[in-house]
């Protein structure tokens, strides 16, 4: 799976994101950023349906569905 760009100094981990996706995407991850705050990791990107609650809900803005889209994009094959 290709890497998912997470803001990782943007993210207060308020765990909106974690409790509003349907999909279990997204989990709280165990690296601290710089200003202390555990950050969001996308633990199951396969299962994004590109809803963007996640997005919708963040209170950093962080624009989570489109990184995790545009990774599942990059891993899929080119059509012929």
């Amino acid at each position: 799976m290709p890497q998912v760009t997470i803001r990782a100094e943007s993210c207060k981990s308020c765990g909106y994101c974690v409790k509003f996706c349907p999909k279990g995407v997204l989990a709280v991850g165990h690296e601290v950023n710089s200003k202390g705050y555990p950050f969001v990791v996308a633990a199951h990107p396969e299962n994004c349906i590109g809803c963007a609650s996640c997005s919708y809900i963040c209170p950093s803005r962080l624009d989570l569905a489109h990184n995790i889209v545009q990774a599942k994009l990059r891993l899929s094959p080119d059509p012929e």
